[in-house]
């Protein structure tokens, strides 16, 4: 596999940022004219290619190699960031994509199946708040009419925008025949997280993505002087809500996962009054769904006790839930060898942010990704980093994982 070289993609990553960035990150975000410019840039390098290319009527755009069977190989990243993002998060996984396409057809010629790579459309949902969007018409679980209204910080329409990139709402599920040949998906990320990084691995492998419960909580007590009110008979909802920010932690202790309060708003919030009211967003994940929905259960009834504690009412509302999305089983082992023969060694560890492969998966396309370390453990900043002796290992990783399961899918073995 000399003709692979990873150097190109690092060089090319560069150059997007170059063209895409300034002091203060990375200003791809979906629907915007600096996305349709790293798209048009993108094209180019595509065309040069020689690859059949064109966008689906989600906004994706696919990238195919024909091969000698119509069974087809993705490998798919995004070109988006969010506002102020780093360098590497989603363009790494475009890029290195092509880089692989790049090496399969210099080796292959026409390959053993059919070698797709996709751009998919707004997986951020940084403008609008609905991420993967593009990917979820294509693996069919878009509901059009629940995304008809969503407006971005200027007012300006989800429906608007997307019709001035070509796209319609209400056609975006067509995407979902893009799906039709695919036999296995992959996808190389930066971690984004702290993992590998501090157990000093450059690569890892995803298990799969966790399922989420997102949940917006509302405590009611009663306003009081704060001085004239003695402690025992106030009705505080601030208290309650302060009691269930640490029942998290150790709901979390016991049965895995993550759980975050992320937003936590108060009323009258003044420093004169006992609090009312108080309002706080509960985001909880795991990878297994019996224990996920045991922290949403745990949690419900660790409110509604240090509600009647305190002599205050909760309330629930499910602000949004995705079932947890575990990987296959024969490409987390295919991509264990490739990241070994990378680098030497390999860990295996879920992923808790979202990805399109999630989407991917959900549609019955057997799926895999891979991590790369990320330096500081950070992502969605402008300090995103990743060593570039890793990023090149992540790329040869990729290329050494398509091309086993190329031969996999060759060999019949998909489902």
């Amino acid at each position: 596999m000399g003709l692979l070289d990873p150097k190109r993609t690092v060089q090319e990553l560069k150059d997007l940022r170059a063209r895409t960035a300034d002091e203060n990150g990375a200003w791809r975000v979906a629907w915007t004219d600096t996305w349709l410019e790293a798209r048009a840039w993108m094209r180019e390098k595509t065309d040069a290619l020689g690859l059949e290319t064109h966008m689906d009527a989600a906004g994706n755009v696919w990238s195919t190699l024909p091969g000698e069977s119509d069974t087809e190989l993705l490998i798919g990243g995004h070109l988006d960031s969010v506002p102020g993002g780093g360098w590497l998060d989603g363009a790494l996984n475009v890029l290195a994509g092509l880089e692989v396409v790049r090496r399969i057809k210099e080796e292959h010629g026409r390959p053993p199946v059919t070698v797709r790579l996709v751009d998919w459309a707004d997986e951020e949902g940084a403008r609008f708040g609905r991420s993967l969007l593009g990917s979820s018409a294509a693996g069919g679980t878009l509901v059009p009419d629940e995304e008809r209204h969503r407006k971005d910080a200027d007012g300006v329409l989800l429906t608007d925008a997307l019709r001035r990139c070509g796209v319609e709402l209400d056609r975006m599920n067509e995407a979902h025949a893009e799906l039709r040949n695919a036999g296995a998906y992959l996808e190389l990320h930066i971690e984004q997280g702290p993992v590998l990084l501090d157990l000093d691995l450059p690569l890892g492998v995803v298990l799969g993505t966790f399922g989420v419960e997102r949940h917006a909580i509302g405590f009611r007590g009663q306003a009081a002087h704060s001085g004239s009110t003695p402690m025992n008979r106030r009705r505080d909802a601030f208290l309650a809500a302060g009691k269930m920010s640490q029942e998290i932690y150790r709901i979390t202790d016991e049965l895995g996962g993550v759980c975050t309060i992320g937003s936590c708003v108060t009323r009258p919030g003044i420093v004169t009054s006992v609090v009312a009211e108080c309002d706080i967003t509960l985001d909880q994940r795991h990878l297994d769904r019996a224990a996920l929905t045991a922290m949403y259960e745990r949690a419900v009834a660790a409110s509604e006790r240090f509600a009647a504690e305190g002599d205050v009412e909760v309330a629930w509302d499910t602000i949004w839930r995705i079932d947890p999305m575990p990987f296959h089983p024969e490409l987390i082992e295919l991509a264990d060898e490739a990241v070994k023969e990378a680098v030497g060694v390999s860990h295996r560890l879920p992923s808790g942010p979202l990805h399109d492969a999630a989407e991917v998966a959900r549609a019955g396309v057997p799926t895999v990704m891979l991590f790369v370390q990320s330096l500081h453990g950070i992502s969605h900043n402008k300090i995103e980093d990743t060593e570039e002796e890793h990023l090149e290992a992540s790329v040869v990783a990729l290329d050494r994982l398509a091309e086993k399961t190329m031969a996999w899918l060759a060999g019949g073995q998909r489902g």
